[in-house]
């Protein structure tokens, strides 16, 4: 019997076509995770949304996914405010609720391995940053305060893979807004045997111009579209 591979996505921010051509490159997988942000920024929310729950991926609230559901995105910056009062529009009921369901940390375990699942830390799971320098140096302290054997996170759109013996913490970036200097989709391919975790980091591109087109037609702030071409 070969490995489980899992998919692990975050930060898809309402980018149906980034997301669809993740989920058509990774050539299958056994399960997924994603770390969150399912929705804003982007045209698509509603879609976004049934792209996972139709799969039934596992999947922690982000920020902007709780700015969504509980319409305050008074923590966000004023361009991801804005695009978050017009993505609640483009949301119908079964969309909000299924985003209400989401919960701020997930923990299970597979074949021996314990996973754990933040959208931006365990500390602070909705707002923390961990940048790939930060999570080297408190990589000790999540493991021991989670337990975990791979820790997943999101939130920073910036995807690294930091291995501490037979422990992983990594973030896979962001599918729907880069911004480590790739513009293409960012994701992970997580395979699992005989209680080892072996890691790939991917990359695939998408038409960005027709994302960016229709984040213009409805009238989504013109520096979120311009962004996606530079994956900054």
């Amino acid at each position: 019997m070969g490995p489980l591979r899992f998919l692990v996505v975050s930060d898809i921010h309402s980018n149906l076509p980034a997301l669809e051509r993740v989920l058509e490159d990774t050539g299958g997988f056994d399960g997924a995770i994603c770390a969150g942000d399912v929705v804003g920024y982007g045209p698509d929310p509603g879609k976004c949304v049934e792209g996972l729950s139709g799969r039934n991926i596992r999947c922690v609230t982000g920020n902007h996914d709780y700015a969504a559901v509980t319409g305050d995105p008074s923590n966000l910056n004023e361009y991801a405010a804005e695009a978050i009062h017009i993505n609640r529009r483009l949301l119908i009921d079964r969309h909000v609720e299924w985003l209400r369901s989401l919960p701020s940390s997930l923990s299970l375990e597979v074949e021996g391995v314990r996973i754990s699942v933040f959208h931006g830390s365990p500390y602070q799971p909705l707002v923390e940053y961990i940048y790939p320098e930060e999570a080297r140096q408190m990589a000790g302290g999540f493991f021991d305060d989670t337990g975990s054997d791979l820790l997943i996170l999101g939130h920073t759109h910036v995807p690294y893979i930091h291995r501490f013996h037979e422990r992983v913490l990594l973030n896979p970036g962001s599918v729907g807004q880069p911004r480590d200097g790739d513009p293409r989709a960012s994701y992970m391919l997580v395979d699992i045997a005989d209680g080892k975790i072996n890691v790939s980091h991917m990359r695939v591109s998408y038409d960005i111009e027709e994302v960016a087109s229709r984040m213009r037609r409805l009238g989504l702030p013109e520096m979120l579209a311009i962004r996606l071409f530079s994956g900054w």
